[in-house]
Formats: structure tokens, sequence, C-alpha cells
């Protein structure tokens, strides 16, 4: 009896975490004293060189603690992170204490935090917001990371901003296009909002976003990320800020400042590391409260992926290698905007562009910088437009040849021409899918013959967004859903596992990154013979099929088999 007093008289002198793990026996009297000492002088929490050591896990913590104080135990994953309630807490307590306020009931908080003997946050809490506190348990690892992901959101994001503690890096953005005589420097050199668009931008890297919109409304302005090909609102800044901040992303985008009546497009760069920069594409649109601006992370690294990175399988990858690698003929990618067909542009001239090859392209404009590429960017205000762009070539002695979009008669006229007289040719169309193309070319004007001899390979693409596997989880799909949606009966014979999105803390609504969905479908002698006779689409994509070219949608649903992505997601970026 006497040694289990002192036991227990010796676990006191632990804080009262330590001493609850030590009375649940979920962990040893000396190692908590060493985790003690370790995190006092390290200067960090118990909590954290508890959980960070493995001496206890997050989850058995959590249930210890909710034992021991009778407060309940909540699973962050089921909490939207964009929901929770704005401005109740200062995000500095909220990060030091490692706390988030889940909502106010009357005059109490309701908390969620790891350790509820923290008396010392109690108190700091009931003092900020003269409001008492209700403690919820949640596991220290999520709740750590909701913590960091609350910094970035709307009103703390803009708080901490315009904040004194904020360190920014004024070289980071390239501001070598600030006109300092325009007599608008005093516009765009706005201390909160140059910090504010710097933060965004780095924000959005880390997001893994696409594009940022920036969007003024008669009493909110919104900030959007399009991140895994979704929009979300990341930040509702103050309105009064819109003004300034559109001048400060036109001038350092060489754009002009005092034009807001009209549509404008730019560029500027972002030093992210010693050694990295990121490109950004800018275009303002005038609105009925402002211009709304839209940026497009160009990152240069995307196109020298690989192959293998973008989804192809390995059939439709050793046709699109086959044909890049023929000294002549025309590819081309097509689809939808957003589907990705720049980067697959781009990762097959990373694959081509060797120091005896000529590469010159056309674009409008040049979205990535590949060294060892001519690029050039259409204007065709100044008259330089694809088709000019494409004669000049001619004259440059070039070995490919890629124009960003086939646009017109004359463009595809002189494409065409280019990969009949020993060029390779790469381009991209707005069609459907790969059959489609051919007859696109036709209603053009392009006569079947030159068609028939320069076209070799076309492909259609989608992106449908990637399932996390973290969380995804199987699904019983009906036997005649599976049917419907494309499936053939012996397909369907229980030997694979259908999966669908859940959400968790590594995800977004259960979808993390995309992959892609290819139709790569080469010409054959036998395609030839039917757009020779003026075939119809229909006709293609029939030949197509028995010279085993899988459709969208068939390359989707092997998508869904492999369990890559799911059957909602494949239906939606296929819709036949």
């Amino acid at each position: 009896m006497a040694a289990v007093d002192s036991a227990e008289a010796s676990a006191l002198a632990l804080p009262g975490l330590g001493r609850a793990l030590v009375l649940a026996g979920k962990l040893g009297q000396k190692a908590a004293e060493d985790l003690f000492r370790k995190a006092t002088a390290n200067r960090t929490s118990f909590i954290a060189e508890l959980t960070g050591s493995g001496a206890v896990s997050a989850a058995d913590l959590a249930h210890t603690m909710s034992v021991a104080f009778g407060a309940p135990v909540l699973d962050l994953d089921a909490i939207d992170l964009h929901r929770l309630p704005k401005g109740l807490l200062d995000i500095k307590i909220c990060q030091g204490y490692r706390v988030v306020v889940l909502s106010k009931r009357n005059n109490r908080l309701i908390v969620a935090t790891a350790d509820p003997s923290d008396q010392q946050a109690a108190e700091k809490i009931k003092f900020a917001t003269q409001m008492g506190v209700d403690w919820v348990i949640a596991e220290y690892d999520k709740l750590s990371k909701m913590v960091e992901g609350l910094a970035t959101t709307a009103t703390e994001a803009m708080d901490s901003i315009i904040g004194d503690d904020f360190e920014f890096d004024e070289s980071t953005i390239d501001s070598s296009n600030v006109d300092e005589d325009n007599g608008a420097a005093s516009d765009v050199d706005d201390a909160p909002v140059v910090k504010f668009l710097h933060k965004m931008l780095l924000d959005a890297i880390g997001a893994r976003a696409s594009d940022l919109h920036f969007e003024p409304y008669e009493h909110v302005y919104r900030v959007r990320f399009r991140v895994d090909g979704e929009l979300r609102e990341i930040a509702s800044p103050p309105v009064a800020i819109k003004d300034k901040l559109a001048s400060r992303i036109k001038v350092i985008s060489r754009m002009d400042i005092s034009e807001k009546r009209v549509p404008q497009d730019g560029r500027m760069k972002l030093k992210v590391g010693p050694d990295k920069v990121i490109d950004f594409r800018v275009s303002t649109l005038p609105t009925l409260f402002g211009e709304k601006i839209v940026i497009r992370i160009l990152d240069p690294s995307s196109a020298r992926l690989g192959i293998e990175a973008l989804g192809y399988e390995l059939e439709e990858k050793n046709r699109l290698l086959k044909s890049i690698e023929r000294p002549y003929g025309m590819i081309l990618v097509t689809g939808p905007t957003g589907s990705g067909k720049t980067v697959s542009l781009y990762t097959c001239l990373n694959l081509l562009n060797k120091p005896g090859v000529n590469i010159s392209t056309a674009e409008d404009p040049a979205e990535i910088n590949l060294p060892g590429v001519n690029q050039v960017n259409v204007n065709d205000k100044a008259g330089l437009t694809f088709s000019v762009a494409l004669k000049s070539f001619l004259r440059q002695d070039p070995d490919i040849i890629m124009v960003g979009e086939i646009r017109d008669l004359e463009t595809a006229d002189i494409a065409i021409k280019a990969a009949q007289t020993g060029h390779l040719v790469l381009s991209t169309l707005h069609t459907n899918d790969a059959p489609a193309t051919l007859t696109r070319l036709r209603n053009m004007g392009i006569a079947p013959f030159n068609i028939a001899s320069s076209v070799i390979l076309i492909t259609a693409q989608r992106l449908a967004r990637r399932l996390c596997g973290q969380c995804k989880a199987p699904m019983d799909i009906p036997y005649e859903t599976l049917l419907d949606a494309g499936y053939k009966e012996e397909e369907v014979d229980g030997s694979w596992t259908p999966y669908h999105p859940v959400g968790c803390s590594a995800c977004n609504n259960g979808y993390k990154g995309r992959v892609g969905i290819y139709q790569v479908m080469p010409i054959s002698e036998d395609m030839q013979r039917i757009i020779l006779a003026d075939g119809s689409a229909l006709e293609i994509a029939k030949q197509a099929t028995v010279e085993g070219v899988r459709s969208l949608r068939e390359s989707g649903l092997h998508k869904v088999k492999l369990g890559l992505t799911s059957l909602e997601e494949v239906l939606a970026v296929t819709n036949e």
C-alpha cells in the first residue's frame, strides 16, 4: 500500500497529462519523467514529445484523456475546416496551445484539445474571450494539422498579414516591371496588400492549385483556388483592398494600370526556393464591382514529370512514343480547356528535346518555359498569328513544330503541309474524342487526302480526380449499374472492387490529385481508307474499336477497376 502511495506521490510531480497516463497504466513513471525532462530541455510541450516519440499513439492518448477527464472524443476528419466559426479566438492562441474552437453555445466555447489538463490554456482562452470553456478531446496529430490549416484561412490569414509579425521578402516577387514614374507606385506598394498577394501565391503553390481567382462583389471580396479541378473558397479579405490588389497584380504583370475597361493579359514570377521560380499567367476581366483576376500557375516541373506520371496505360504509352519517334507527320491532342493538353504536349517535347533537334513552338501564350525550345508568343494585334508564325518556322530549318491550337483553315492548312514535307507537327484541337477530330478537320475545309496523308495519331484526354489512398473505401455497386456504365458482362465477374471517396485530413473530399484518362488512336491504313471515302466519325470510331483502341469511357472504366478513381467521377468527365 505504501508503495502505491509513493508511486502516486511521485506521479504528481509530472504535468497533469503525464500523471493521468501513469495512473492509467499507459506510460511508465520513468518514461514519463524522461519525456518531461526532454520536453523541458528542448523547450517543447510534453504532449509533442510524447506523441513524437511514439510512446503513446495519438488515438490511444485521446481515449485515455476522455476516460480520465470525462470529456467526449471527436474525430476531426468529420469537421469541415472552412465551416468553423471565425474570429472567436486569436489564431496565435490556437497555435500556441494547439486548440480549435468548434462552436459557441450561449456564453461558452466548445473547444477541441488533446490535453484537457492544461489549465493555463483554459485560463488564457477565458481571459481572451470572456467566455467559459468546454473541452472536447481530439487526436493530437489531427488537431495540429487543423490548427495549421486555420492559420491560412480567410480572416486569420489577412489579420496575420497586416500584423507586424509577418515576415516578407519583397525580392521573391519579380517587380522589375514596375514603372516608378507611372504615378501609381503608392497604390501598388501598400504593405498589407503586397503581403497578402505574396501569401496567397505561396498558399496556392502549397495546395497544388492550378488557378487563383480574385473575385470582387458588391459587399464581398473572395479568393478561390482551383484544386484538383474544383474551386474552393480560401479567403475573404476586406472589400476595400480590391482596387489596390488589382493594381499591384497588374503592375508586376506588365499590364496597363490605368486601363480598367477592357480585359488584359500578363505574366509574373515568384521565387519559391534557391533555384526554383514559378511563372504565373494573369488575366483580368472588368465586372460590375471591379476587376476579376485569374492567375494560372505555370510550374515548369510539370513538363518534366515523365510520361509515366501522366497516367497512360502501357499500350497507350507505347502508341504515343512510337508516333513521336517518327520523322514527320501530325500528332493532335484534343480535349476541353483544363484537360491537361498542354502538359501532354510539353511532356512529348521534353522527350524530343535533344541537341541535334530544332524545335519551334507557337503558343497563345507560352505557358511553360522549356530551355532548348524556340518558343513564340502569338500576338494577333501585332499581326503575329499562328499562321504567320508557322510560315516563319518553315524558313527556320525546323525538325519539330508545335502549334498551340489549330483555330482556322489557314493554320490547319500550313500545319498539314509542314507535316507532309518532312516535319513532325504537334498541336491541339477542341473536340470531344479522337474520331470527331478527323471530322472537325474535314469541316474546317481540309481535303480528305491531306488529312489521311498527314495525321498519324490523335489523343483525346480528360482529367479525373484521383481517389485518396488513405481513406477510399470499397463500394457495393449493383450489377445493372455497372453494365449501364459501359462494362461488359465478362468484366463484372467479382474479381475487382470499385471504390468511392470518403474524405480525411489528407485529401479534398475523398480525392487527392488527378489522373489522366486517354483515348490514343493511331491512324491505320483502314482508317485512312475511311477518311479518303469521307467517312463519318461513327465509322472511324467503329474501326478504332476493331483495332483495340479504348474509348474515353472505356479508359475511365479501366481506371475504376484499378482503384484509381470512382465510377461517379468517370461518368462525370466522360459524359457521352
